[in-house]
């Protein structure tokens, strides 16, 4: 059976399209499917400043554009459509959108992970002017000024710590009346002279208008709500990685629902690659997406080369 492409990549943030890149420029034939729009998080980054190669701070939106005209110069195709499911037959993926059914001989997986968000008012409308959930992407924006961290899991405390490395004024709120972090990462958190925690608070409203200038926090232990000044929010209560398109599959999945690969980014299902924040890694970047996107393509001709019998021996 003939595949309609020989890779196709579903999701097109940085990682995606690193992938098309290197994926088109094996000469392979290679097709993005993308939901909304291209760019992934990225979209939301005002100013990105610590992306190799650019001295100056880039909008997000800028440099994915970057990362899309090159992929389509070397070959690739993006469509937009929304993918429902991917599964096997005949030894190719099939992969059914709702433009109809597209195969091919390997996929990879860049559907990327939604925030969780607190959903109180200002959060989405102050997002991206403040409101942030990256702390190393927008964290040297306030530097030396007053930030809030929402959270109390190993992100947030570990987000926390970096923060304060910028700041000597962080404030961190947790709505139990614990830390559920790793011990040592919760006591260094509370021993950090610049991260002031108050256990039993809850964020209720994020006060603009434009850009963050304060919240309103409510007391839970002690029944009072109460405004604080602040200039940024930052907010890590989990992620949740999309990964319902490959469940027919059994993909292997880590404790917070993350693909997990090998080195070579394939998943337990050979032929199946996964790259950017949808798999299990320590470190949530745009340069690691493009590197992973970058050794997903490779190995994923190195796959196909096997699958035509012309592997490299």
């Amino acid at each position: 059976m003939e595949a309609d492409r020989d890779l196709i990549i579903i999701g097109a943030g940085g990682a995606g399209l690193s992938a098309a890149q290197y994926g088109a420029r094996a000469n392979l034939s290679t097709l993005v499917l993308e939901e909304l729009a291209s760019g992934g998080q990225a979209l939301i980054i005002d100013n990105l400043e610590n992306y190799p190669g650019f001295p100056e701070p880039i909008p997000g939106t800028e440099l994915v554009k970057h990362f899309e005209d090159q992929a389509v110069r070397f070959g690739a195709e993006i469509q937009y459509a929304s993918v429902q499911s991917v599964s096997r037959r005949d030894g190719l993926f099939a992969v059914q959108t709702d433009g109809g059914e597209l195969t091919a001989r390997a996929v990879i997986l860049a559907t990327g992970a939604k925030h969780r968000t607190v959903d109180v008012p200002g959060e989405k409308e102050l997002s991206g002017h403040g409101v942030s959930y990256c702390a190393t992407c927008d964290g040297p924006f306030f530097k030396g000024r007053r930030m809030l961290v929402v959270g109390g899991g190993d992100a947030a405390c570990d987000e926390a710590a970096y923060l304060a490395n910028l700041s000597d004024s962080v404030l961190m709120i947790h709505r139990r009346d614990r830390f559920r972090a790793q011990k040592a990462l919760a006591e260094r958190t509370l021993r950090n002279p610049h991260i002031q925690v108050r256990f039993n608070h809850e964020l209720d409203r994020i006060e603009g208008p434009g850009k963050v200038e304060g919240v309103t926090l409510r007391d839970n232990k002690n029944g009072r709500s109460y405004q604080e000044k602040l200039d940024a929010v930052f907010i890590f209560v989990g992620s949740i990685p999309q990964t319902s398109v490959v469940q027919g599959l059994g993909v292997a999945l880590d404790a917070g629902g993350y693909v997990v690969t090998d080195q070579r980014m394939e998943t337990s299902v050979k032929g199946l690659f996964a790259v950017g924040d949808v798999r299990s890694t320590p470190f949530r970047q745009i340069v690691v997406a493009a590197g992973e996107g970058a050794i997903a393509a490779h190995s994923a001709s190195q796959h196909i080369d096997e699958l035509k019998g012309e592997a490299y021996r």
